[in-house]
């Protein structure tokens, strides 16, 4: 059975326990970026939380300084006004003719009462493949349980390290790129993997 994603807090724990695949690099170098608005706007899932995606800005949020090849994503519960302080900026690559994206916390140590536990948070990066189609769109990570499979038995061979926790890879971009070519098609690789099926919100 598939896991559906919850957010924001749930979604957090989840990313933490392991439920998807980590890794210390992002699936994407500057070249592989492009300008694009394919998710600008907000989004609702089938567990009424209302994704937010916007353009990212290095610097004050004038027009010379939009980045057009990121997006800054933020999550609220459907019927709240106000979004949560947590943020993730979210990449888009396309290889192979299909799309992924690569996820990226952002300001996780910047709140004013810090705890042991923030200090011992690292961030990094999860990527997912993406079908975007008019105002419809499924997000699907790799099941992290597939990949320790195919690794425990010797059927894969990528830069990773295992903490029996959790696997994080470690390859490169151009080694991930080929990690997730190989399986774009494979039913197993997302099987069980976190999913999230999201509507736009139209106004």
């Amino acid at each position: 059975m598939k896991t559906k994603i919850f957010v924001p807090v749930v979604a957090l724990l989840l990313f933490l326990s392991g439920c998807v695949v980590f890794s210390f690099y992002p699936l994407y170098t500057e070249r592989d970026l492009f300008a694009n608005d394919l998710l600008v706007g907000e989004w609702i899932d089938s567990d009424s939380s209302v994704w937010k995606f916007d353009f990212n800005y290095r610097g004050k949020q004038l027009p010379e300084n939009r980045d057009s090849t990121a997006f800054i994503l933020q999550f609220r519960q459907k019927g709240q006004s106000d979004f949560e302080n947590g943020k993730m900026i979210v990449h888009i690559v396309k290889l192979g003719g299909t799309y992924f994206l690569d996820f990226y916390a952002l300001d996780y140590l910047d709140k004013k009462d810090l705890t042991v536990l923030d200090f011992h948070l690292m961030p990094v990066h999860s990527f997912a493949k993406l079908n975007v189609k008019g105002d419809k769109a499924v997000i699907r990570w790799f099941d992290p349980k597939w990949l320790q499979e195919l690794i425990e038995q010797n059927r894969i061979r990528i830069h990773h390290e295992n903490s029996d926790d959790y696997i994080l890879l470690t390859a490169q971009p151009a080694e991930l790129q080929k990690f997730v070519l190989k399986y774009v098609n494979s039913v197993e690789a997302f099987d069980d993997g976190l999913d999230a099926e999201l509507q736009r919100i139209k106004k």
